[in-house]
């Protein structure tokens, strides 16, 4: 103890504490301005924020915006999945061939079409041309065959529509 007594009353030990005084004044001073340069940070955020609102109401508002706006992609998505659903029923392929029906007529005015969806069901039409008349018949089709007997052209025609990708294609 006397030791440290003695130290206290040493000038060596008023120098130091004067050292360390004047660094603990120096630090206070740097911390006073980094606090008021926050603070002006902070009041320049403020007014831009919007005029010093409460940013509380702010941050609120712009959670119902994102919720609102997260809601209708959520709608817009279950739309679009439900037209893709309902496009594969909608008819995607056509295949038509042309033909000459009778001897006697010219051209190829008779024809037949067929019209598929993404799972090949449909319809082929059957155009028949005559001097006389004409005539359509119609034929179910069901993973791209009849159960109806089907000419060949008919068949050309559904053929064509498998394999046409989505382009219609017309074939003397």
């Amino acid at each position: 103890m006397e030791i440290v007594m003695d130290f206290i009353k040493q000038d060596t030990f008023l120098l130091v504490w004067l050292i360390i005084t004047v660094l603990l004044l120096l630090g206070f001073i740097i911390m006073i301005s980094k606090l008021y340069s926050l603070n002006k940070k902070y009041r320049t955020f403020i007014e831009k924020l919007g005029n010093g609102k409460n940013i509380e109401e702010d941050l609120e508002t712009y959670m119902y915006r994102v919720e609102k706006v997260e809601k209708q992609n959520a709608e817009i998505t279950n739309y679009i999945k439900t037209l893709d659903e309902d496009l594969t029923k909608c008819i995607q392929k056509v295949g038509i061939v042309r033909y000459n029906a009778f001897k006697d007529t010219g051209s190829d005015l008779s024809f037949t079409l067929a019209l598929l969806d993404e799972h090949n069901d449909g319809v082929v039409l059957n155009g028949i041309y005559s001097r006389e008349m004409s005539n359509i018949y119609a034929k179910p089709i069901k993973n791209g065959k009849s159960t109806y007997t089907m000419s060949e052209e008919e068949t050309q025609a559904v053929q064509k529509a498998i394999n046409s990708e989505n382009n219609i294609r017309i074939d003397k």
